[in-house]
């Protein structure tokens, strides 16, 4: 299995890092939407929720179909669905149109990660299952840092019509890469269907502490992140420091992967996802309190190192908690029911600044659901190192 593992790895690496670029494009574009269309800090914020909402029904319908049609195709359409919608959003016209485009990028992303996480965790040797999925999400770090990197260069001289058509462009080469991947060995096109209900019955307490503990990431990442680049100009910084600065913290996501892929090995996944939830909260609060450069800085880098570092336990983790005929419908369910946080976020943010709430009061918020978070997997959760490392499952459902 090592070559057909290595190639759904790199295939669905590069993917997620071109998917990531264009969602991270978002963050910096909307600093110059703002100024060019007149944007509100509400309106802003719907285009963030927009994309949430797409990503939340693309991830409910992404993971029941790939547990019945197959992985391999759901992962190929997705991705070309979220190409098309991210080259023409180069060609928006005004809010409305951008908000379409949005949602439509939404539903390719949410339906692909949590068909790739699972894919590439049924490939993955058995004892490297959980650190081979927290890698795979380091590319999402790539992405982010070639969006601050393209934005920082390119928006101020060219606008950023042209940063996002650049943006787009490489998911052409992950559309090539993916149609040569084979299909999961353990998907069985002919096995019978599981009722979706077998996830609150049989699996009752695995899927609602996943649903909490995706909706506390979701919620607090794409509210901080989505909104870094006009929090910093709030506070008094130029859209290109601003860009900069964000560049600078978003390095740090890359540590917080590789050290979540060390530790879901030797803690195991459990006991790695609550430390850095619980991190993660403790470092926005800090954020919402800093103001000087080097505060904001070396907070905002912890915040992205933990931050990030939890999302990689929580791929390797989720699809661990079901056997394989659930397993994608699982991880789909989790994705999108979390994905409330992440529609209601952007949109409160902006609703909050609009309205002249200090960023003390709005990342302390973020960092009260983290905590929450935290304390109900720690409480609930199991533990699935064991179980993933001992071979092919199939289990019971």
């Amino acid at each position: 299995m090592s070559k057909p593992y290595k190639k759904v790895f790199w295939a669905a690496g590069f993917g997620w890092m071109f998917d990531a670029m264009d969602v991270a494009l978002l963050s910096f574009i909307m600093v110059a939407l703002r100024q060019e269309w007149g944007l509100t800090g509400e309106e802003a914020g719907l285009l963030g929720t927009g994309n949430l909402v797409g990503m939340a029904i693309g991830a409910i319908a992404g993971g029941y179909l790939a547990d019945r049609i197959g992985r391999k195709p759901v992962f190929l359409l997705t991705l070309i669905l979220f190409g098309l919608a991210s080259f023409a959003s180069a060609f928006a016209t005004g809010f409305a149109t951008m908000l379409l485009f949005r949602f439509l990028m939404g539903l390719g992303l949410g339906a692909e990660l949590p068909v790739a996480s699972t894919l590439v965790n049924e490939f993955a040797p058995p004892e490297k299952r959980g650190s081979t999925v927290v890698l795979l999400e380091s590319f999402w770090a790539v992405g982010w840092i070639a969006a601050a990197v393209i934005s920082y260069f390119i928006i101020p001289d060219y606008g950023w019509r042209v940063a996002v058509m650049i943006g787009a462009l490489p998911i052409v080469y992950a559309w090539f890469a993916r149609r040569s991947i084979p299909e999961s060995p353990q998907f069985q096109k002919q096995a019978e269907k599981i009722p979706v209900g077998k996830l609150l019955t049989s699996h009752r307490t695995e899927t609602i502490t996943l649903w909490v503990v995706w909706f506390a990431i979701a919620f607090s990442y794409y509210g901080m992140f989505l909104w870094m680049p006009s929090v910093l100009v709030d506070k008094g910084f130029t859209m290109i420091k601003s860009f900069q600065y964000v560049l600078i913290m978003t390095l740090a996501q890359l540590p917080g992967y590789f050290a979540a892929a060390y530790l879901v090995e030797k803690w195991g996944r459990k006991w790695t996802l609550a430390t850095f939830l619980f991190m993660t909260g403790v470092m926005a609060f800090a954020f919402g309190q800093s103001s000087g450069t080097m505060e904001l800085l070396v907070t905002g880098a912890f915040l992205s190192f933990f931050n990030l570092g939890a999302w990689g336990a929580l791929y390797a983790y989720t699809p661990e908690n079901y056997p394989t005929p659930l397993r994608a419908t699982g991880s789909g369910m989790a994705s999108g029911v979390g994905r409330i946080g992440s529609i209601i976020a952007p949109y409160l943010v902006g609703y909050y600044s609009s309205h002249h709430y200090s960023y003390t009061f709005i990342f302390s918020m973020f960092t009260a659901v983290l905590i929450v978070g935290a304390i109900v997997l720690l409480m609930y959760g199991r533990e699935t190192k064991v179980l993933a490392n001992s071979g092919p499952r199939t289990g019971q459902v």
